[in-house]
């Protein structure tokens, strides 16, 4: 099932094509993650899904249903450009948001309350915005985000400005959104990020899809037949005419090195050899940033 079916979108502005046919799903109960570098068109297609603005051509579904008015107050969107009233106390404006969301009186306070207190942060209530640092902003932002019970949540860079440790906290609770059965849209260059929390990603470049699947899938669609080894001893020279090797580091009496197979029989040559202490072995998956750097640029002449 999908919460989210992007289905041919195009958006243009004057000259420019800000998103080209885009085409993709976002599983229903999952963290996806949209990427791509500036200008890709990602927050065209936000925007697009905020019902900011309209697509141009191909349209969107929600729940199997053309996106519509009715389906706003089902979304919480965190923005990159954080939008709180720096002259508000923290409770009025969450009591404010609240109400726009179309929460009871007392839903609002007690869920409030709940946040405040998940977040250490009971003692901000009478607090201006202004007042507080913007790693409190961003946690204010983050309830403003989530109170209503969203069905879809889309996370624009949501850990900016947030140390390691309220990096983790921000993980744990968009862990936990999921775990009650939101699907959340997570846009970030953390590339660290979307491999720690993320089950499927997209990534865009110039307007475009270039890569979609579960983080796994997408990681191992650059996989290059590398391999790295780990070992103390000495290496059969046989070994060496087997593999082709592409870097090679000593330290503390071990050597490791990443290489290719030249030919089938290289890898017994390997395993078989007495002289050589084999303490890690392990092929070469790229890491979402590996795929970032390679696909973007490869896309980008």
């Amino acid at each position: 099932m999908n919460i989210i079916q992007i289905q041919d979108v195009s958006k243009f502005y004057a000259n420019h094509v800000a998103l080209d046919k885009v085409t993709f799903d976002v599983p229903k109960g999952k963290i996806f993650g949209l990427l791509g570098p500036n200008g890709a068109g990602k927050t065209s297609l936000i925007r697009i899904i905020n019902q900011i603005t309209a697509p141009d051509e191909g349209q969107i579904l929600l729940n199997g249903e053309v996106l519509n008015k009715n389906h706003i107050k089902r979304i919480g969107y965190l923005p990159e450009e954080r939008g709180l009233y720096k002259k508000m106390s923290v409770y009025d404006q969450l009591i404010y948001f609240a109400k726009l969301r179309g929460m009871s009186a007392s839903d609002a306070k007690s869920t409030i309350n709940e946040w405040l207190d998940k977040f250490e942060a009971s003692t901000w209530k009478k607090k201006k915005i202004e007042e507080l640092s913007k790693g409190m902003q961003q946690k204010i932002q983050f309830i403003v985000t989530v109170m209503h019970n969203p069905d879809f949540i889309i996370l624009d860079e949501p850990f900016t400005g947030f140390d390691p440790k309220n990096t983790q906290l921000i993980k744990d609770e968009i862990e936990n959104l999921k775990a009650r059965g939101a699907s959340i849209m997570l846009s970030t260059h953390r590339m660290e990020n979307v491999e720690a929390i993320c089950d499927n990603v997209v990534l865009l470049n110039k307007s475009k899809v270039v890569t979609q699947g579960t983080v796994m899938d997408v990681r191992n669609s650059l996989k290059d037949n590398t391999y790295e080894i780990t070992y103390s001893g000495d290496i059969n020279p046989l070994i060496i005419e087997g593999i082709s090797i592409v870097e090679q580091i000593s330290s503390n009496g071990l050597n490791t090195f990443r290489f290719k197979y030249n030919n089938s029989q290289a890898d017994i040559q390997l395993f078989a050899n007495p002289s050589m202490d084999i303490k890690e072995y392990r092929e070469v998956i790229p890491s979402m940033q590996d795929v970032f750097l390679t696909l973007t640029d490869s896309h980008d002449e």
